[in-house]
């Protein structure tokens, strides 16, 4: 049987427990997996570790996708109406609700972000994300088409059966319910792969299933690597469409193995090198204040981070020496302590290399106006960065770093910036700050990116689509649009007493 994992905390934020099976979560029920092998799970606060969960494999998957079709077939799918898989979302929702402060606890001790940020955006982001698609459950709808008066013809949007769904270590929960929900909704199955280093609030919302009216069978869980687990999603052949949201790289390897099996629906939310454009009739306060707060944000681990900052030539120099004051004020710290701002990158992989990049950047010419260097000695803390001088072929300038780290540039003028902040691979998202309305919307209009945000920066929303242009992925998230990943149309055509 599967190991218990048990926690108490006793914090400035928290005091609670927490206990559940560490094990795979197939058909309704906890099991080790096939070899009965563990990968352990690492406090990024303090390097130790938390526990160890049972390792999916290639055969696991078989199972998991297994329980999956029984369950399609027998009690969701097109057997369940819309409006019974509503009130199963929407039950899912208030379960979440009971447990919102537990689930809290146990993603800033998982993943490292502060009690705070867990609690007041990712667990109520996440039950708002379960609430909007329960709401869209029995309006899944097609449409009459007029052809002639001899035949009617309509369109179906039915489920595509099981669906593969492998999240990432960022926003564990909130990309949970970003897959989660408009595939449930939908009709849909699941076998979901959350990351092997933030499995633990997965883990634990398959316990709370059992709060809920969803069937055994409609999610399964299967903790295990990339390289295993996930590929044996990507690959299987009774794996009708694959989501994947992590890094460009692993994007390609997923789009290569759904060709090479059944041609399987794919869709990617990947990586960016977004820009954040500010001229120099911005509102300077703010504009320094949502700026640090597009590039340090879950300390810099967001794939939509405004990571290269472009400051117009008049405000260049006061806005930089705010920037770096504001950066030096981020307290850096425990995730449960009072007043922390930033807690630990996610792991010692991540760690070294975002200090690869800071060196990188130093050995190029860059400037470390703030930062550059670790916080503390135990633990994966690095200090809110800001580079200056760089140039645009530097690898800081070029490549996504995924840490507290952000390049400040001069532009002159609008064409300027806009050829700069489009000389990327990337395309998710773009921000722009100026008191013209006329030219925040002519700007945000030419950059290529799938979210342009106008004096804010890094705000999403259930009801509002978010996916990127370019390399930085394929399809939409959230919203009426994300629908459309997880349905088939089907056209029925009904002659009317037409003879031929």
């Amino acid at each position: 049987m599967p190991q218990v994992f048990s926690y108490q905390w006793d914090t400035p934020k928290y005091k609670g427990s927490t206990s559940f099976s560490t094990g795979l979560y197939i058909d309704g029920k906890f099991v080790d997996g096939v070899n009965k092998t563990t990968i352990d799970v690492i406090n990024p606060a303090t390097g130790k570790l938390i526990t160890s969960i049972s390792e999916a494999t290639e055969k696991v998957v078989d199972l998991a996708v297994a329980a999956g079709q029984k369950a399609f077939e027998t009690v969701w799918g097109l057997n369940t109406p819309g409006a019974k898989r509503a009130e199963a979302l929407w039950s899912l929702a208030q379960a979440m609700e009971r447990h919102k402060e537990e689930l809290a606890a146990i993603e800033s001790l998982d993943n490292g972000k502060t009690y705070d940020w867990a609690l007041g955006t990712d667990v109520s982001f996440a039950i708002d994300v379960i609430k909007y698609f329960a709401g869209w459950a029995d309006k899944v709808t097609g449409q009459t088409i007029e052809t002639d008066e001899r035949k009617l013809s309509y369109t179906r949007h039915e489920p595509i059966g099981v669906v593969g769904q492998i999240i990432p270590w960022n926003f564990p929960l909130l990309m949970w319910s970003w897959k989660i929900g408009p595939a449930l909704a939908t009709g849909n199955t699941v076998v979901l792969k959350p990351s092997e280093f933030t499995p633990l609030t997965a883990i634990r919302m398959c316990e709370i299933f059992s709060e809920t009216s969803i069937p055994a069978g409609v999610v399964n869980v299967v903790t295990g690597y990339g390289n295993t687990a996930g590929a044996a999603i990507s690959a299987h052949p009774n794996i009708g469409k694959v989501a994947f949201t992590g890094s460009t790289l692993v994007g390609r390897k997923i789009m290569e193995a759904a060709a090479k099996s059944n041609l399987k629906t794919v869709t990617l939310e990947l990586g960016g090198k977004s820009p954040n454009i500010i001229f120099d009739d911005a509102d300077l306060d703010q504009a320094v204040s949502w700026a640090a707060h597009g590039i340090f944000w879950n300390h810099g681990q967001a794939c939509c981070a405004g990571s290269r900052i472009f400051v117009q030539a008049g405000i260049y120099d006061e806005f930089v020496k705010r920037f770096a004051e504001k950066a030096r004020s981020i307290k850096v710290g425990d995730p449960f302590g009072e007043g922390t701002d930033q807690g630990p990158q996610v792991s010692q992989i991540q760690y070294d290399r975002i200090m690869g990049y800071i060196d990188s950047g130093k050995q190029d010419g860059a400037t470390v106006l703030t930062g550059g260097d670790r916080h503390g000695t135990e633990g994966y803390f690095i200090n809110p960065t800001i580079f200056t001088d760089v140039k645009p072929d530097m690898k800081i300038v070029q490549e996504e770093i995924f840490g507290p780290v952000g390049v400040v540039i001069k532009f002159e003028d609008a064409e300027d910036v806009i050829r700069q902040a489009n000389d990327t691979v990337y395309g998710l998202a773009a921000a722009v700050f100026t008191q013209d309305i006329n030219r925040a919307i002519q700007t945000a209009h030419k950059l290529q990116a799938g979210t342009a945000w106008i004096n804010c920066v890094n705000q999403l929303h259930a009801q509002v689509p978010f996916g990127g242009y370019k390399q930085s992925g394929i399809g939409r998230e959230l919203g009426e649009y994300a629908l459309a990943n997880y349905t088939n149309v089907k056209a029925v055509h009904v002659n009317l007493g037409h003879r031929w």
